[in-house]
């Protein structure tokens, strides 16, 4: 599986796998992160407890998830979620994208017409 051209270089890791967890997938930034490829590997071997248990069940019940970390001085906000083929369930994404130990938080109303 590859992706989009603009995948490739993204400034953010780009992580596939299919419904059982079998990494399909994985672009520049995210081959980096985790010390080069694991395609045909299963995300699940890739975590320890109890995050192993938690995208079990998300490749069950194709819930989202989304959370940030901070590793050896850098943080990241971490999104999972589920992507579709043709209308049909095929697996998850993962973004991981660093962001700033401080950042703004912009609440936009929308515009009404009336």
């Amino acid at each position: 599986m590859c992706g989009p051209d603009w995948v490739k270089d993204f400034d953010g890791a780009v992580t596939v796998c299919d419904q059982q967890g079998i990494i399909l997938y994985m672009n520049e930034k995210s081959l980096k992160s985790f010390g080069g490829s694991l395609v045909g590997e299963n995300a699940l071997d890739c975590h320890p407890e109890p995050a192993k248990s938690k995208l079990a069940q998300m490749l069950i019940t194709h819930a989202p998830n989304t959370y940030t970390i901070e590793k050896m001085g850098v943080k990241k906000l971490i999104h999972q979620a589920p992507w579709f083929q043709n209308g049909e369930y095929a697996g998850f994404v993962e973004l991981s994208i660093e962001i700033p130990f401080e950042m703004p938080n912009f609440i936009r109303t929308p515009n009404v017409v009336e």
